[in-house]
């Protein structure tokens, strides 16, 4: 058994796009920049759809997310990190200090 799956279930049940690992939770997103405003989406194909106001330019968009994904967590800008898709809009994002029950929580409410 791999050592998520096992994190996972302990985590619960859990939307498919959200995983625990040992520094925290990560998060498959879908990003749609320059949308008119930023909001969560739904969930598709094992992703979380989040759109962003912010071009994908200069990693404006990047950017945008991590402070609208710290903004709906209640979390500090510096516990949400990109760990993969810099140059994508399908990206897996870290969220440190909360547990995986409070993110989806969280997310829940806005969408």
């Amino acid at each position: 058994m791999a050592p998520n799956a096992k994190l996972n279930r302990e985590a619960g049940e859990l939307p498919a796009y959200l995983r625990v690992c040992p520094g925290g939770v990560s998060l498959a997103v879908k990003v749609q920049p320059r949308a008119s405003r930023n909001e969560i989406g739904e969930a598709a194909g094992g992703e979380l759809k989040i759109k962003v106001t912010a071009p994908p330019v200069e990693c404006a968009a990047n950017e945008g997310l991590r402070e609208f994904l710290a903004e709906i967590l209640e979390c500090p800008k510096s516990a949400v990190t990109l760990l993969r898709g810099e140059t994508s809009r399908h990206k897996l994002v870290l969220v440190r200090g909360l547990s995986a029950s409070a993110v989806a929580g969280k997310l829940a409410r806005r969408t």
